[in-house]
């Protein structure tokens, strides 16, 4: 079924659903599974890796695919976006930080400039730098972000967008993993939606099968927002944005301990790194949203993305029932 939308127009696509750009977990195969199956797919520039990003779009071959960036950790390397701009991206994603001073690239480049936002501020300040696409995120989203509830965040950015008559478009992130959430973010003013969570649990995503596991046995009530990973990693997260996991050893160890694990940062920064390598879902993190208690298989990206997109249109033209 149909579900044209002004992203879908923008964008050139059939289906107005873009794969968030996951750090590690979304590299040039899955992204290319959701541009192929009717979506735009996005590779996760993430802490900025120059090997990892060359060969990620080697992975993606000729499908057209974006690129994501933690914004910070771009402003450390930003010769990366002159790598990434010369694959000519769809789209350049920036995130967690103020895209300012990388906006002109992209725009010059040909690629449309996609800034996600946790707050009603920060979206304004996206759309002066000549945003095309604001992604509004709620605190049900897995990884990083703030405070806000999708609900009640894409409402108020779509009537800021209206109200400065910007020709931007909206999409809502944060808690999306079937068709009732598309169809749900589209009644609130989105023009389409960026999810996470339900891409991170196919077949194509870049995780280890006992991360998926634990993620699929999982409800809502086991994650939890929180800064003892990043602590552990070793990363300078600005204090604004915690990220949220599966509750497991590791935060039931750690979170709101988070003095004593800098004081202990040493040691632990090696026993996570291993636990990471290993895929270990009790000592390292399995970074899943909200929604996991909606993921019930691991499949491949072009069904997930396609059923969404079938139950969205039927939800919105009454032919399916709401539960």
């Amino acid at each position: 079924m149909a579900l044209d939308t002004e992203l879908t127009r923008r964008l050139g696509i059939t289906y107005p659903i873009v794969s968030a750009p996951m750090a590690f977990a979304a590299g040039g195969r899955l992204a290319a599974a959701v541009t192929a199956a009717g979506g735009l797919g996005l590779i996760g520039g993430g802490y900025g890796d120059p090997v990892w990003l060359a060969q990620e779009f080697r992975a993606a071959g000729n499908t057209p695919v974006g690129c994501g960036f933690i914004t910070w950790a771009l402003a450390s390397n930003p010769q990366l976006l002159d790598q990434v701009l010369e694959h000519r991206p769809r789209a350049i994603f920036l995130s967690f930080g103020d895209p300012e001073s990388f906006a002109s690239s992209v725009k010059h480049a040909g690629s449309l400039l996609m800034c996600q936002v946790q707050t009603r501020r920060d979206a304004d300040h996206a759309l002066t730098c000549g945003a095309d696409i604001i992604v509004a995120q709620g605190a049900e989203a897995g990884g990083h972000g703030e405070r806000r509830s999708t609900f009640t965040l894409v409402p108020e950015v779509a009537d800021l967008i209206a109200s400065r008559g910007s020709a931007a478009l909206l999409c809502a992130a944060g808690g999306i993993a079937d068709g009732r959430g598309v169809a749900a973010a589209l009644m609130l003013g989105a023009h389409g939606v960026v999810v996470g969570s339900r891409f991170w649990a196919t077949q194509e995503a870049s995780v280890n099968p006992r991360m998926h596991w634990r993620a699929l046995v999982a409800s809502g009530d086991d994650t939890v927002r929180s800064r003892a990973m990043d602590i552990a990693r070793r990363l300078a997260w600005p204090e604004r944005y915690t990220a949220r996991v599966h509750r497991n050893a590791f935060t039931e160890r750690w979170h709101g301990r988070e003095e004593e694990l800098r004081a202990a940062a040493d040691e632990e920064a090696i026993k996570y790194r291993q636990a990471w390598l290993e895929g270990d879902p009790d000592n390292s993190n399995t970074f899943i949203g909200e929604a996991v208690g909606l993921i019930k298989s691991i499949e491949p990206a072009g069904e997930v993305l396609q059923r969404m997109a079938c139950e969205a249109a039927e939800l919105l033209s009454g032919t399916r029932p709401r539960t």
